[in-house]
Parts: C-alpha cells; sequence; structure tokens
C-alpha cells in the first residue's frame, strides 16, 4: 500500500477508534484526494528529475556538435534558424534548430535525403547533422516536458497547500 493511503486508512481508524462519529463523505472524499494528490506529485517529482537529468546528459553532447556547425538566421523573416556544416564544400548541410529538418544542397539545388550518392567528406558531415538533428529535437522535446511537468507539480503543490 501507498505510504500517503496507508497513512490516510490509519488517521481514519484512530478517528473511529477514538469514540468519533464515523467520518462524512466529504471528508473521505477530502482524504482520498489528498491522497492522489500527494501520489500523483510524488509521481511528477520523479519524472521532472528524470527529464532533467536526461537533458543535462544531452547537453555535453549538443556542445560537441555545434562547434562543427555555424548558425544562421534572419530574424525578419525566419521562426527558426540553421545550423549549417563549416567546410561542406559544394554541399551544403543544413539542420534546422529545433531538430525538425535536415536539408541538402549542393550547387543551389536541394538534394533528396538521405541521399544514397554521399560518399567520404560529406557522408561524415551528413552523419554528424543527422546527430545533431536528433540531439537537438531530443533537447527540444525534453524542454517541453520539463515546462509541462513543471507545471504539474505546481498545480499539485497548490491543490495541497489548500487542504
Amino acid at each position: 500500500m501507498h505510504p500517503m493511503r496507508q497513512f490516510a486508512t490509519i488517521m481514519l481508524l484512530l478517528v473511529a477508534m477514538a469514540g468519533c462519529n464515523k467520518p462524512s463523505r466529504v471528508e473521505r472524499y477530502r482524504a482520498e484526494k489528498h491522497t492522489q494528490d500527494s501520489t500523483r506529485l510524488e509521481e511528477q517529482v520523479r519524472s521532472l528529475s528524470f527529464y532533467k537529468s536526461q537533458l543535462e546528459a544531452l547537453m555535453p553532447v549538443a556542445d560537441s556538435l555545434l562547434p562543427l556547425f555555424n548558425y544562421e538566421r534572419n530574424e525578419k523573416y525566419q521562426d527558426h534558424g540553421y545550423y549549417v556544416a563549416k567546410g561542406s564544400g559544394s554541399l551544403r548541410v543544413m539542420v534546422r534548430d529545433d531538430g525538425k529538418d535536415l536539408l541538402l544542397y549542393r550547387e543551389g539545388k536541394r538534394l533528396t535525403y538521405p541521399n544514397p550518392t554521399l560518399k567520404g567528406r560529406e557522408a561524415e558531415m551528413v552523419e554528424r547533422a543527422e546527430h545533431l538533428q536528433v540531439t537537438m529535437a531530443d533537447i527540444k522535446e525534453l524542454e517541453k516536458r520539463i515546462q509541462r511537468t513543471s507545471l504539474e507539480v505546481q498545480k499539485y503543490q497548490k491543490r495541497l497547500q489548500k487542504n
């Protein structure tokens, strides 16, 4: 049995044993709601901790990859920027900053992705870009989860403070 549920059960038994009236439905409902909120708060705190640890583990990966790219964004026209691989010669390899797109261009023409004709250095660049793309997408997803979970933690903390 969960510790909070066990606590609520013990409290109900103590009230009954003390010769007091049987708890009303409202009191039982409040005790159960408090137990549920406590349990959910614990779960959200654990999830938040996990997401933060995952984000901390990904940041060194991103930090090691980012020096291999230049960041380009026209703030006037673009909501998202692109990380462009350095020293790519005729091949331009671009990763959107939220990890949603990986684009390849050669001499201004967009190439299909994945492109089986890429060899050697170009294939290496694309592999690094793929790694950056996955890392950036994971970071963005973890940031969203941290934000949502933080709001859930606050919600349950407020509920428990009211009671």
